[in-house]
C-alpha cells in the first residue's frame, strides 16, 4: 500500500505543476513576460527525459475613448483591439550524470510582445509592436541527503536574443507618415537556487534567482518614410527574477502546490533610441533632438504573481490538476497591463509509463484602467501622445505537451 500511495504521490507531483503552468504563465503574465524561466523538468525523477509543448495565447484587451493628446489632430476610431494571439514554444531534455548530478538543456521564447491595434486615435503611440526572445540554457543540480530527505544545488546560465520592431506614425511634424523602428540585441545570464525534496510524501521547496540579461548592443534602423537612419539605445537589462515554488502530497493520490514569483520589472522604463551618427553625445530620455530621435516606453513597476491548485491521480493513465492565479499588473497609469486573475486545469495521459501527453487551458480576467500620461525620475513623461480607458477583459490560453522518459 505504501508503495502504491507513494507512486500515486509522485506522478501527480512530477506531472501537475509542468501540466498548466506554461499555459498559467502565459496567459496572465506582466511586463514582456510570456513562458518566463521554467526548470521543473530538472526535478523529473527519470534518468533521461525529455520535454516538449506549445501554448497558444488569446488575449483580448479592447481599448476605447481614445483621445489623439499629440497635437496631431487625429479624430478617427476612438476604439481598438490593442492585443494579438501568439505562441509559446519550449523543449527541454534532462539527464542524470551519476546518482547526485542533473543537468537539463532547454529552449523557451520567456519574452515578448504582440500589440496590433492599427490606425486609431492613437497611432501617434503605436500602430504595431513585435518584441521576441529566444533562449539557450544549461541548467544543473547536486543533492545530498539531509534528514528524511534531500538537498539539492541548483545553478546554470542562459543565452538570451531579443528582437523586435515599432511602427507608429511617426510626428505630427510627419503627418501620417509611418515610422518604423527595428532593433535586436543580445545577452547572458545566470541562476542560483536551492531546493528541499521529501520523496514520500511528494514534497518540494524550491527557491530559484534568475539574474537581469545585460543588452549593452542594442542596435538596428529607423526608417521614416523610405528615409533609413542607424539607431541604438543605451545599455537596457531584462529583469532578474525570483520565484519561490511548494507542492506536498495531502492524501493517496492528491498533491497541492503553489508559488510567490517577483520579477523586477521596474529596470525597464523609457528606452530612448538615438542615431548612431551622434553616439559621442550620448543617449538619454532627455537628449535633444536629432541625437534622441524616439522612444520604446513601457514604465512598468515589478511583476508579483502568486498561484495555488491541486493535482490528483485518477487511476494509472489519467490525471487531472487545476489552478489559480493572481499577477499583479505591471502598468500604473501608462499602458493597459492591469492585475489579471487566471483560473486554469488540464489532464495527462499516460499510455505507458515513459510517456506523458498533456492538454491544459486556462481563462482569466484583464482588469480594467485608464492609461494616460506617466514621468520617470529624469523628468521625461510618456503618454503624450494618447490617453484612453479599457474595460474587464478576457484571455483565454490552451496548452500541449509531450513528455518522453527513458
Amino acid at each position: 500500500m505504501k508503495n502504491l500511495r507513494l507512486k500515486a504521490l509522485l506522478r501527480a507531483g512530477c506531472f501537475s505543476l509542468a501540466l498548466i503552468g506554461t499555459a498559467m504563465n502565459s496567459a496572465h503574465a506582466g511586463g514582456l513576460e510570456r513562458g518566463g524561466y521554467d526548470i521543473d523538468l530538472l526535478f523529473d525523477p527519470a534518468p533521461f527525459a525529455s520535454d516538449m509543448g506549445a501554448t497558444y495565447v488569446m488575449p483580448q484587451r479592447d481599448l476605447k475613448n481614445a483621445t489623439d493628446t499629440s497635437g496631431g489632430g487625429l479624430t478617427g476610431k476612438s476604439t481598438a483591439r490593442n492585443t494579438e494571439g501568439y505562441w509559446v514554444p519550449y523543449i527541454g531534455f534532462k539527464a542524470s550524470l551519476g546518482h547526485d548530478v542533473d543537468c537539463l538543456v532547454d529552449y523557451s521564447q520567456p519574452w515578448g510582445a504582440s500589440s496590433n491595434p492599427g490606425i486609431w486615435n492613437g497611432s501617434y503611440s503605436n500602430i504595431q509592436t513585435e518584441i521576441k526572445s529566444n533562449n539557450y540554457a544549461g541548467t544543473c543540480s547536486y543533492k545530498m541527503d539531509a534528514g528524511k530527505g534531500q538537498l539539492r544545488f541548483i545553478g546554470g546560465v542562459f543565452y538570451q536574443e531579443v528582437y523586435g520592431f515599432k511602427e507608429s506614425y511617426a510626428d505630427p511634424a510627419f503627418g501620417t507618415t509611418i515610422g518604423r523602428v527595428d532593433l535586436t540585441s543580445s545577452g547572458w545570464g545566470w541562476r542560483a537556487g536551492i531546493a528541499y525534496e521529501i520523496p514520500d510524501i511528494a514534497l518540494r521547496a524550491s527557491l530559484v534567482y534568475n539574474s537581469q540579461v545585460k543588452l549593452d548592443n542594442i542596435s538596428g534602423t529607423l526608417n521614416i518614410g523610405g528615409s533609413v537612419t542607424d539607431i541604438y539605445a543605451p545599455t537596457e537589462s531584462m529583469p532578474d527574477s525570483l520565484e519561490l515554488k511548494l507542492q506536498s502530497g495531502i492524501a493517496p493520490g492528491w498533491l497541492a502546490f503553489g508559488s510567490v514569483k517577483w520579477v523586477n520589472w521596474s529596470v525597464l522604463q523609457s528606452v530612448p533610441i538615438c542615431s548612431q551618427a551622434t553616439k559621442a553625445l550620448g543617449c538619454t530620455t532627455i537628449s535633444p533632438y536629432p541625437i534622441r530621435l524616439t522612444s520604446l516606453d513601457l514604465m512598468y513597476r515589478d511583476g508579483w504573481t502568486v498561484t495555488g491548485g491541486i493535482g490528483h491521480q485518477f487511476n494509472e493513465q489519467w490525471s487531472g490538476a487545476a489552478q489559480i492565479s493572481w499577477d499583479r499588473g505591471t502598468s500604473h497609469g501608462y499602458g493597459d497591463q492591469t492585475d489579471t486573475w487566471t483560473l486554469g486545469g488540464g489532464v495527462a495521459y499516460t499510455p505507458r509509463p515513459n510517456i506523458e501527453l498533456r492538454l491544459a487551458g486556462a481563462i482569466g480576467v484583464l482588469t480594467s484602467g485608464h492609461s494616460g500620461t506617466l514621468a520617470d525620475e529624469n523628468g521625461y513623461v510618456a503618454g503624450q501622445e494618447v490617453s484612453y480607458d479599457f474595460g474587464n477583459d478576457l484571455v483565454t490560453a490552451i496548452s500541449g505537451g509531450l513528455k518522453i522518459k527513458f
